[in-house]
């Protein structure tokens, strides 16, 4: 008996010391233990010691992210309500007021009604600026503002908010919410459908499936899917939407990492809806991740078309890690490969600059790869579409100033002043409301720092310790003045798709993110060029052989 209980206590420590003292496990192990010693004795000293009050939380939160902001901005923690978030991106059921918003400082924007929902119920529009919820004065509340909106359904919340200077309070009435993956779909003339995927939800695929089939039965020979500005989401209804148009056992994607289990492949698992008909796919730089794999595979396997401008180039998988009190590490596990074995990541967070930014991938790093057809494709900086139209490419001053809202706000302003707007579908936005808009820029004081300024800027500071500055200056004002006068002639170069951004959001005001479908069927250049591709077969059929 003695024997047999020294077998069972000596073989598990026995086990054990192999364990460790194997010397990849010994060195990781034991340099995790270091630093999480250091770590525990400084953050317990610096709590118990430290002159002032500290937060214990705050810290600790201030320390996470940091140690997460020299990785790259997809892995992070999430607190409960992140989570929560999450949950409500992949699903697209929620409880709450029926309105994208903003926080800024000390209020909140309303960036969005939904048609039909509580905020639009109650008269919120874009634009409005709330600055008090129930009794809490926005101005004085630390925490996540925008929590102070949520609430169960056939709850009610009192807005306090600010509309053209104006002050005005309403009730909301909190319903339970879904967001469509698919907000639209349509015919666009008498062959042609269109489709809106907007995200990758737990709905994307079947909603997409059956917007096809309708359009179908309507008449539809041809499909555009518009993908512009969707940043993704679930990986497997990226794999499932393909599967609308290709057929069962085709690989769609590999995700490759350092830990075995993480390397998979995906492949279709159903038999596609519809294996022939002509498609074309629209995307732009802000179409991501499950956007990229969708456009990608349908462009490696030559099923579709790809139109508009290359998308963003996120490469990256995540997967959440739950940890301990509700709170989860969305962690970057691999990296996605389209059929062709192309990789689209566009930046390269493991090689920063000077100044801690990441690296973009340069073009003569690309690496050429092969399409089903034998067409070159290349990895390195998202998908570069078959046809690329300037007009959907973003240039820094146009980044400037949708970064800055100067089109979300003068769209409010063009709003309230053109109330007796009839037919939206005549509204064309003109040289006249262009130069107001210029107008407009230059009362905001609208300025832009480019990378030239930078550079120069750097030149003079190096020259001034050098003590070469009085030689240079005159000719760097000069430069600077130049470059000045270069910014505001390439407001005129951006034109036109300062317009088409401009004229985008003006109609959302009068009807909603629907309305912008309907007016796109006859107004947007992406839309019309994809409907010439396919009106000719010829035409189409060019694009898709080497």
């Amino acid at each position: 008996m003695k024997t047999l209980l020294k077998k069972k206590i000596l073989i598990p420590i026995m086990a054990v010391a192999v364990f460790f003292s194997t010397t990849a496990f010994q060195n990781d192990f034991f340099e995790i233990a270091k630093q999480i010693e250091i770590f525990t004795t400084l953050y317990k000293e610096l709590n118990m010691n430290y002159v002032d009050e500290t937060n214990p939380a705050d810290l600790m939160d201030t320390a996470i992210k940091s140690m997460l902001k020299d990785l790259d901005p997809y892995t992070t923690f999430m607190n409960e309500q992140d989570v929560e978030a999450a949950r409500i991106n992949n699903t697209g059921d929620y409880t709450g007021i029926g309105a994208r918003v903003k926080t800024l400082k000390n209020k909140l924007i309303i960036v969005e009604p939904y048609k039909n929902y509580p905020a639009d119920k109650a008269g919120l529009k874009a634009g409005d600026e709330i600055i008090k919820v129930g009794d809490i004065a926005l101005e004085n509340f630390k925490d996540n503002k925008g929590d102070l909106l949520k609430g169960s359904a056939g709850t009610k919340v009192e807005v306090t908010y600010v509309r053209q200077g104006q002050t005005y309070t309403t009730t909301i009435n909190r319903a339970e919410l879904e967001i469509n993956a698919v907000p639209y779909f349509s015919m666009i003339n008498e062959t042609t459908g269109y489709i809106v995927l907007s995200q990758f939800n737990t709905k994307a695929s079947s909603q997409t499936a059956y917007a096809v089939k309708d359009l179908k039965a309507q008449g539809a020979k041809n499909i555009i899917l518009d993908l512009r500005d969707n940043p993704g989401g679930l990986l497997h209804e990226a794999v499932n939407v393909v599967n609308i148009f290709v057929p069962k056992n085709q690989l769609v994607v590999t995700t490759k990492s350092k830990v075995e289990k993480f390397n998979k492949t995906y492949y279709t698992q159903k038999e596609a809806l519809d294996v022939e008909i002509p498609v074309v796919v629209i995307i732009n730089g802000r179409s991501a991740s499950a956007s990229e794999i969708v456009a990608g595979t349908l462009q490696d396997l030559d099923r579709a078309v790809v139109l508009g401008s290359r998308s963003f180039g996120k490469g990256l998988v995540q997967r959440p890690k739950q940890l301990t009190y509700g709170t989860q590490l969305k962690l970057t596990i691999s990296r996605y490969y389209t059929p062709s074995g192309r990789c689209i990541q566009a930046l390269d967070y493991w090689h920063r600059d000077d100044k801690g930014e990441a690296v973009r991938i340069s073009q003569e790093n690309y690496h050429e790869f092969k399409t089903k057809n034998g067409r070159p494709v290349f990895d390195g900086g998202g998908v570069l579409p078959d046809e690329a139209l300037d007009i959907t490419k973003t240039s820094a001053i146009t980044t400037a100033i949708l970064n800055k809202d100067y089109i979300f706000d003068y769209a409010t302003s063009y709003y309230y002043k053109h109330q007796n707007l009839k037919d939206i579908n005549a509204f064309k936005l003109t040289d006249s409301d262009f130069s107001d808009f210029k107008k407009y820029l230059k009362t905001h004081a609208f300025s832009f720092e480019t990378e030239t300024e930078k550079a120069l800027a750097k030149v003079l500071e190096s020259a001034k310790k050098e003590g070469l500055d009085d030689n240079i200056q005159k000719d760097y004002n000069t430069l600077i003045n130049n470059l000045d006068a270069s910014k505001i002639k390439g407001i005129d170069e951006n034109k036109a798709q300062l317009s088409s951004l401009l004229t985008d959001e003006i109609v959302k005001r009068y009807t909603y993110r629907e309305g912008v479908y309907d007016y796109y069927k006859t107004h947007n250049l992406e839309i019309k060029r994809a409907t010439e591709i396919l009106s000719n077969g010829t035409t189409y059929r060019g694009f898709l052989t080497n």
